[in-house]
C-alpha cells in the first residue's frame, strides 16, 4: 500500500454517526474492510448492534421535524455545498473507492461524476415541488393539493457503486425534507463514511443524516424497519433480499423504493452498425467489471451476424488489462469476494458442459485477491442457468436468434424487468422493441443508461419505485387534499 493510500485510509472516520456526533459501536466491536485486489485489510471500523440503530433512527426522529421545516432553498444549498465539496475531493474519493471495492481508478472517477449528479439534481428540485389549487367541479369550494415530506427514512445501499447508491438515496430524500439513517453495505462502508464528513463540512444539521456500518444486517435493520415511527425504507440489492424486507416493511405499510436484481438483454440485429452494437456491448457489460445490476446478462444476436459480433467482441475482451485498479491502464479489477468467483466459475462450468463455445477467459486467476478472467461464450444453450441467474461477473453470453419475434421472446424470458439494449439502424424496429421489450428502461444503441436526470428503476421482479429524474424526489412526499369552502360563496 502506498503512503499516499494509508494517508488517504487514514482520514476516513471508524466510528458510527448517530445525532451528529462520531462514535464506537456500544458492544465495541469492529468489522474489516478488506481491498479485493489483495485481501489485506484497510481499515476497522465500528460493528453496530441492534442498540446503535435503535440510536441512530432516534436521532432521525428528534431531528426531522425541524429539518422538515427548513426552507426548500436551505435545504437546497447544503446539498449544492456537498456537492462542490465533493468535487473538490473527487480524487480521495475515486481512489478510496478503488480501496475497498476494487474498481478501476478511472471507473472510480467515473462514479464520483455520476454521484455528484444526484447533488446537484436534486439541490435543484428541492425548491421545485409543487401542489395544485382549484375549484372542485361542484364550485363549491378550493381543492388544495400540497406535498409533505414523509417522514424519517432507512436507506440500505449495495457495496457494487458505494458513492453513487448513497447520494441517489441521500440526496432526494433530504431536499424532500426528510431524515434519513443509511445503512451501507459491511463491504464498502468507507466512502458512505467519507461522504458524510463530508456532508458534516457542508453544514449537515445533527440527526439529518445518521450512519450505522454493521457485519449483522438483518439483526440491526429488522427493528429499524418494524418501528412505527419509520415512514420510509429504501433498499438496492438482491431480490430475495428484497422481498424478505417488502415482508418486513407491510406491518406498517411502509413507503418503499426497492432496486433489486436484474438480468438486462443485449439485442443486436442484422442491421445494427456493429462497431457500436461492440462499443456498447463492452460498457454494458464490463463496467464496473460487470458486477452492476444494469451490466448486460444475455447477448441475444441475429444469426447472419452473430459469429462477426462474437469476433470483434472476443478480439476486444482478450485486450482488456486485468490488475488492482490503482495501476494505469486497467480495465478489469477483482471480483469484491470469493463467492463471486466462484458463481463466476460455476455459472461458465454449466454453460460450457450444455455445449457454449468459450472463446476467451474462462477461469479464475490464482494468487492474491479474487479475479476472473473476462470471459467470452458463444451459441449459450437455453437452459443454462447463465441466462437465468445474475452473473454479476465479467461474463460475455452470446445466444443466437433468427427473427424479430424470438429475440422479443428471448429478451422476455426472465422474472426480472430492469434495463434492456438494443442495436437496430431500423427506426420502426426500435420504436418496436420500445413497446416490446418489458424493462423500465432501456438503452437505443447506447450501452449505458444511468443518469441522475432520468427516473432509475424496473419492471417485474426488478423492483418498485423510481431514483432519480422527477420523479426521484417523489418518492420521499406525500400527498394531503385539503378541502376549503368557497370564498365567494
Amino acid at each position: 500500500m502506498s503512503n499516499r493510500e494509508s494517508d488517504l485510509l487514514a482520514t476516513v472516520p471508524d466510528g458510527l454517526f448517530i445525532g451528529g456526533q462520531w462514535r464506537p459501536a456500544t458492544e465495541g466491536k469492529t468489522l474489516a474492510v478488506r481491498d479485493p485486489a489483495t485481501g489485506d485489510v484497510v481499515r476497522q471500523v465500528a460493528d453496530a448492534s441492534p442498540a446503535d440503530g435503535a440510536a441512530a433512527l432516534d436521532a432521525a426522529v428528534a431531528a426531522f421535524p425541524a429539518w422538515a421545516a427548513t426552507p426548500a432553498r436551505e435545504r437546497a444549498e447544503l446539498l449544492r455545498r456537498a456537492f462542490d465539496l465533493l468535487q473538490a475531493r473527487k480524487e480521495d474519493v475515486a481512489l478510496l473507492m478503488t480501496l475497498e471495492m476494487g474498481k478501476p481508478l478511472t471507473e472510480a472517477r467515473g462514479e464520483v461524476a455520476y454521484g455528484g449528479e444526484f447533488l446537484r439534481w436534486f439541490s435543484e428540485e428541492a425548491a421545485h415541488v409543487q401542489g395544485r389549487y382549484g375549484a372542485n367541479p361542484e364550485g363549491t369550494g378550493r381543492m388544495i393539493v400540497s406535498q409533505h415530506p414523509v417522514g424519517p427514512c432507512f436507506l440500505i445501499t449495495p457495496w457494487n457503486f458505494p458513492l453513487a447508491m448513497a447520494t441517489r438515496k441521500i440526496a432526494p430524500a433530504l431536499a424532500a425534507g426528510c431524515t434519513v439513517v443509511i445503512k451501507p453495505a459491511e463491504l464498502t462502508p468507507l466512502t458512505t463514511l467519507y461522504f458524510v464528513r463530508l456532508l458534516e463540512e457542508a453544514g449537515l444539521p445533527a440527526g439529518v443524516v445518521n450512519v450505522i456500518t454493521t457485519s449483522t444486517s438483518g439483526a440491526v435493520s429488522e427493528p429499524i424497519i418494524r418501528d412505527p415511527r419509520l415512514r420510509k425504507l429504501s433498499f438496492t440489492g438482491s431480490t430475495p433480499v428484497g422481498k424478505k424486507l417488502l415482508e418486513q416493511a407491510a406491518g406498517n405499510v411502509l413507503r418503499t423504493s426497492m432496486e433489486l436484481g436484474g438480468n438486462a438483454p443485449f439485442v443486436v440485429f442484422d442491421d445494427a452498425d456493429l462497431d457500436k452494437a461492440v462499443d456498447g456491448a463492452m460498457a454494458a457489460k464490463f463496467r464496473n467489471i460487470g458486477q452492476a445490476c444494469t451490466a448486460a446478462n444475455r447477448f441475444l444476436v441475429h444469426r447472419p451476424v452473430a459469429e462477426e459480433f462474437a469476433r470483434r467482441v472476443t478480439e476486444r475482451v482478450r485486450a482488456l488489462k486485468i490488475g488492482r485498479g490503482t495501476e494505469d491502464g486497467v480495465a478489469i479489477g477483482p471480483l469484491i469476494d470469493q463467492r463471486a468467483v466462484d458463481k463466476a466459475t460455476t455459472l461458465v462450468g454449466d454453460a460450457v458442459e450444455r455445449g457454449a463455445v468459450l472463446l476467451a477467459g474462462g477461469s479464475a486467476i490464482e494468487g492474491e485477491g479474487t479475479f476472473y478472467e473476462p470471459t467470452v461464450l458463444s451459441d449459450v444453450a437455453a437452459g443454462s442457468s447463465i441466462l437465468h441467474e445474475e452473473i454479476f461477473g465479467p461474463v460475455l453470453a452470446i445466444v443466437p436468434f433468427d427473427d424479430e419475434d424470438e429475440a422479443v421472446r428471448l429478451a422476455n424470458d426472465t422474472e426480472f424487468g430492469l434495463v434492456s439494449y438494443v442495436f437496430t439502424e431500423n427506426l420502426a424496429r426500435g420504436q418496436r422493441m420500445i413497446e416490446r421489450l418489458e424493462t423500465g428502461m432501456m438503452g437505443l444503441n447506447m450501452g449505458v443508461v444511468s443518469n441522475a436526470a432520468a427516473p432509475f428503476g424496473g419492471w417485474k421482479l426488478s423492483g418498485l419505485g423510481r431514483e432519480g429524474g422527477d420523479e426521484g424526489i417523489h418518492e420521499y412526499l406525500q400527498t394531503k387534499y385539503t378541502l376549503t369552502p368557497d370564498p365567494f360563496g
